[in-house]
This record gives structure tokens, C-alpha cells and sequence, in this order.
């Protein structure tokens, strides 16, 4: 655990998949074509939390979706790529953009897709119900199922081990 902590300490950016991470991973499509997506609040103060204790938060997706687009602009999420079929290509310019080593970089992730950016990125986070062979890969997986707190388990992960996380839940007491 003491390696995972100073991986983590170093993070300046963590960067998120959707569906299976921010999401149970299931879509939901009405007979008209509408999709829709059930995200977890507490992930969404997780986002929050580590956006107030410095740490920038990007989403890289390979599909598209508009309730995506909602939610983190509802969140302040700055960094949105969807439709990514190569994300090494956005993690190049996400890592340019803000100035950025790999090893200041933390990426959650549940399945194949996500392993490129998995094995560069100084911290490989994997959801708990992430496939078998992803969470081989990962250095750290989360306690709570994409979807359903994972992201949160993540932030507060790298919160800690930055020494932020007890101030910034402390403002709620």
C-alpha cells in the first residue's frame, strides 16, 4: 500500500472512463433511441473534493453521449473526450496541454479499452467489478463497483495521500 500512496501522492490528474467507471456499465436506449445514464452522486463530490484539493479531472470516453456532456459540466469537469477510439492519442494532449509527466497522471478504468492509457499513467486505478484481466494490470482497484462509488474511492485514494482529504471533509462538520 506504501507504493500506491506515493504514486498517488504525485497525481495532478486523474482521468476517468464512462461506462463501467462513472457507470454501472449498462445503457439504456428507449424504443425512440434516447440513451440515458444513471450516475452516483457520491462520485460526483469525489469529483468535486479532488477539484477543490488541486487536482484536474478529465473524462475519456470511446462513445459519445449527451447526458455525459451534462453531468460534467455540471461537475466542472474542463477535459471531455468522447468518441476516442485511441485514448493514448488524448492522453498525449492532455499531458502537453497542462504541463503534465505520465507518472503525475492516475487513470480509472474497467475493461480492455482502457489498458493502453492503464500501463502508462503513474497510477493505474481499476473499478472493482473491472474485468479479470484489467484489474491484473492495475496497480490499485477500488472497493465499490464502477457506477457505484468507485470514482469517489479513487479521489478520497488520492486526497489521503496528498493530505488534503481531512480538511476537506472537515468543512462539513
Amino acid at each position: 500500500m506504501q507504493d500506491i500512496l506515493q504514486r498517488a501522492a504525485r497525481i495532478r490528474l486523474l482521468i476517468l472512463d464512462v461506462d463501467g467507471v462513472l457507470t454501472d456499465g449498462r445503457l439504456y436506449l428507449s424504443s425512440d433511441g434516447v440513451e440515458s445514464k444513471a450516475f452516483h452522486t457520491r462520485d460526483g463530490h469525489g469529483i468535486k473534493l479532488l477539484r477543490e484539493g488541486g487536482v484536474s479531472v478529465a473524462v475519456i470516453s470511446g462513445r459519445r453521449s449527451r447526458a455525459v456532456d451534462l453531468r460534467m459540466a455540471e461537475l466542472g469537469v474542463e477535459h471531455l473526450y468522447q468518441g476516442i477510439d485511441n485514448k493514448l492519442t488524448a492522453l498525449a494532449e492532455l499531458v502537453a496541454r497542462l504541463d503534465l509527466r505520465l507518472d503525475e497522471v492516475a487513470h480509472v478504468g474497467d475493461d480492455v479499452i482502457d489498458l493502453p492509457v492503464m500501463r502508462k499513467v503513474g497510477l493505474a486505478i481499476a473499478v472493482q467489478d473491472a474485468s479479470e484481466f484489467v484489474k491484473r494490470h492495475a496497480h490499485w482497484q477500488t472497493a465499490n463497483a464502477g457506477g457505484r462509488g468507485a470514482v469517489r474511492d479513487a479521489c478520497e485514494l488520492i486526497l489521503e495521500a496528498q493530505g488534503s482529504l481531512e480538511a476537506l471533509l472537515d468543512r462539513y462538520l
